[in-house]
């Protein structure tokens, strides 16, 4: 399977104005990625020019701190999962998650999670894993398990280092074929990307400026093939 298939092509950057969006989208569609994932403002446009094409969307919820709180997190879920997105990206509360406080990150995960699974909508957990111990890693991915959810996420790309090998075999190790695992952030090439793949990711967070050197960079690794 081609790279570009394992690409969430992130449309994300908060400064975007929409004729960028709309490039950052065309571009997603036209490297073949799995989904374009869009800020919520963006989903109905996102809709528009993947129909027709082998693109799907999925949208970012709670985005990027995690922070919103019970309520406020279950309510946009049922919102975006309307709309129908295949994927929802929550960031977990990773300050609650380093205060301890599992029970309280769990009632969040579980209510995204109900709430999406009703539309058939699937749910990926970012972690900032940038901030959080490996036993902080383990934990939540188990919490993720118990919670019904989708996939486990490494990043938002918005704080720290993103996806590192350490993280996500953290991930994958604990997962154990128990759910999916998504490292996302720091990938600027198609060797980095590659890596992750071989290492049993099963989804790639990249950002709207390496999509190309990613997709590009498979071609010469193949020979100009694809």
């Amino acid at each position: 399977m081609r790279i570009g298939r394992y690409l969430d092509h992130a449309v994300l950057k908060p400064e975007f104005t929409q004729e960028e969006a709309k490039a950052g989208i065309q571009m997603g569609i036209d490297y073949h990625a799995k989904t374009v994932c869009v800020r919520p403002c963006d989903i109905e446009l996102a809709k528009q020019m993947c129909e027709g094409t082998e693109t799907q969307v999925s949208c970012v919820l709670d985005f990027p701190h995690g922070a919103a709180g019970l309520e406020a997190k279950a309510a946009l879920a049922e919102i975006y999962a309307k709309t129908g997105v295949v994927e929802i990206d929550m960031v977990m509360n990773f300050g609650l998650a380093k205060s301890g406080e599992w029970g309280r990150v769990a009632q969040e995960i579980k209510a995204v999670t109900d709430s999406a699974h009703k539309y058939g909508v699937g749910v990926k957990v970012i972690f900032e894993t940038s901030q959080l111990t490996r036993d902080e890693i383990r934990k939540g991915t188990e919490v993720c398990v118990e919670c019904g959810a989708d996939f486990v996420k490494t990043s938002t790309g918005f704080l720290g280092c993103g996806a590192t090998e350490e993280s996500v075999k953290t991930m994958i190790e604990t997962a154990a074929g128990r759910i999916k695992v998504k490292p996302s952030g720091g990938m600027s090439d198609y060797e980095t990307a590659k890596a992750f793949v071989d290492m049993g990711a099963d989804r790639l967070g990249v950002g709207v400026a390496f999509t190309p050197a990613i997709c590009e960079g498979e071609k010469r690794a193949l020979g100009g093939e694809g």
